[in-house]
């Protein structure tokens, strides 16, 4: 009977903290779709990753704030229209909303035909940075939930291995908990830099972090 009471407080309080996040109205002001362009932001100002020039694509793009950070690192001046140098590419199984200078593709990158899609964007060339804020619809069970999650990181990393320069970065989303020790080995597994950041604007309560993977290692498969 209590249920729904208690399910409008955790709702009130929620929206009382979202309302006065400081990176939600910063994003506000900066015309950015979500605060999570700032945990992006965060970790190449760390490690310097994305540079005008680069051709980077974004897997799980959706609503878009991740790309258009990308689109501002590469635009003189920082600007969110005009001039861009670089290309990126953008791809999510919802719909986004156009965003000035950014290809975006509409699928699921697992299914052949969108990827074919995807490779031809790419004009055969590499990338030089892969960003995923994939994650997967949690159930609450911590079993199946690490399950989907290493699902998607695979996946990330053997893009990454098909689709990007041996140089190359990737930056995905994961979550400490269940299988974490396991993928942070998978990622020093394939690549020779491996560097955990939790960025500041990930809120505390929230058990995801981000893991980066600089420079490839050679794959054992053919």
């Amino acid at each position: 009977m209590n249920s729904k009471p208690k399910s409008k407080k955790v709702n009130k309080a929620w929206l009382h903290d979202h309302i006065n996040d400081p990176y939600v109205k910063l994003a506000t002001r900066e015309g950015y779709r979500a605060r999570a362009a700032y945990k992006l932001k965060e970790i190449d100002e760390t490690l310097g990753l994305i540079k005008p020039g680069h051709l980077v694509v974004d897997l799980g793009s959706t609503p878009g704030a991740w790309s258009q950070y990308v689109r501002r690192r590469m635009s003189p001046g920082g600007a969110a229209s005009g001039e861009l140098a670089g290309t990126i590419i953008a791809l999510d199984i919802l719909p986004m909303e156009p965003i000035e200078g950014v290809t975006f593709l509409q699928g699921d990158f697992r299914e052949a035909d969108v990827l074919e899609r995807l490779t031809q964007a790419m004009g055969g060339r590499l990338a030089d940075v892969v960003v995923s804020d994939m994650a997967p619809n949690l159930s609450g069970i911590a079993s199946a939930d690490a399950a989907r999650i290493s699902h998607l990181i695979e996946l990330a990393i053997d893009f990454a291995h098909h689709h990007m320069k041996p140089e190359g970065a990737l930056v995905a989303k994961l979550f400490h908990g269940s299988g974490y020790s396991e993928l942070t080995k998978l990622f020093k597994d394939n690549f020779r830099i491996v560097k955990p950041i939790k960025p500041k604007a990930s809120r505390d309560k929230s058990s995801e972090t981000f893991m980066v993977g600089i420079g490839l290692k050679a794959s054992d498969t053919n």
